[in-house]
């Protein structure tokens, strides 16, 4: 591509805003293929990517990521997909044992691994994303939408387009908060609040705190954008679909 990746990736920000310019086809097949050659599970690939441009598609799909990046011309939903692969084994007479959480979980961690190699591609490419962790809210009903089959499980949402906005560089936790040398060292008090101290005196974020009437930065997430009520509904919804959709 002659682009410089590291640069592409320390330089990344969400765009949520597009101009009506679609995505074509050659540049989409050309993002996929980059995804296509990230590592994964065996070499087994059980995932694929659904691109939604259409509508009224496109449309009815946004709402059920609640109306966010309404101006994203392209949708693109990552699946974990044993489907294809259990066709694979019934073509040629073997059988089909990947129907279960350790290859959902393989899968997962073969979608992921597609998607930001796709993503790192597309932003090379000056296109703008922006990641969208709404699909594990209305997974069945984007499923049902999509109409995928048994097997098939989106995970990953993406909303893309050519951005209409610089978007904001979001802060991020150093190397120290997530590099372990040698073996896992359980944070002290004081560890966290030196290393979360970036999130915590964000002006962004600490307007964020004003405006929610928290606490603190932490208490955003535990009592207004994650509660546990929410957590455990949404999970158990989770759980009932991925027994139905027969990845359990």
């Amino acid at each position: 591509m002659g682009n410089n990746a590291i640069e592409v990736m320390m330089n990344h920000r969400s765009i949520r805003k597009f101009t009506k310019e679609n995505v074509d086809r050659k540049l989409l097949e050309e993002i996929v293929s980059c995804g296509l050659r990230a590592s994964n599970t065996g070499n087994m690939q059980l995932y694929s990517v659904i691109a939604t441009q259409e509508e009224p598609l496109r449309t009815e799909l946004c709402q059920l990521h609640f109306g966010q990046c309404a101006t994203a011309p392209l949708w693109l939903t990552v699946c974990v997909d044993v489907n294809r692969y259990h066709h694979y084994c019934r073509v040629n007479g073997c059988d089909e044992p990947y129907g279960n959480l350790l290859w959902l979980l393989s899968g997962l961690v073969d979608a992921s691994l597609f998607a930001q190699n796709l993503c790192v591609a597309a932003e090379s490419k000056g296109l703008g994303f922006c990641y969208l962790g709404t699909v594990n809210y209305n997974t069945e009903k984007i499923a049902t939408l999509l109409q995928c089959p048994s097997g098939v499980v989106p995970v990953i949402a993406i909303a893309m387009g050519h951005p209409d906005e610089e978007g904001r560089m979001s802060e991020r936790l150093g190397s120290d908060a997530v590099l372990h040398s040698e073996v896992y060292h359980d944070p002290t008090d004081d560890d966290i609040v030196r290393t979360h101290a970036i999130r915590d005196n964000d002006p962004f974020n600490r307007q964020m705190v004003e405006e929610n009437g928290t606490r603190n930065y932490c208490e955003i997430f535990t009592t207004k954008r994650y509660p546990r009520a929410q957590n455990e509904t949404i999970s158990a919804d989770l759980l009932a679909f991925l027994h139905k959709s027969g990845m359990m």
